[in-house]
């Protein structure tokens, strides 16, 4: 089965370093994929360089919560996916 988790994040740097090791952990078969709302601090550097098995979805601007996901999920090929915040 394929499952995807999408994690949004907007300047999440820091609870990425905590809690993303954990996501990957307990995640083995489903794409982890981070919907990034145009963060400002180093948050996609930090995914791209420690964690690269995990996809990254560029936001063009802020969309806020629901519309953040939504735009993420165009980019979401796995027929199940858990959003997780």
């Amino acid at each position: 089965m394929k499952i995807a988790v999408v994690i949004l994040n907007w300047n999440g740097e820091k609870l990425l370093q905590q809690f993303l090791p954990t996501v990957i952990k307990f995640s083995n078969n489903a794409t982890i994929y981070i919907a990034d709302n145009a963060s400002t601090d180093h948050s996609i550097i930090l995914i791209e360089q420690q964690f690269p098995e995990v996809k990254i979805i560029k936001n063009k601007s802020n969309f806020g919560f629901a519309k953040g996901y939504n735009e993420a999920l165009k980019f979401v090929n796995e027929p199940y996916f858990v959003l997780l915040n």
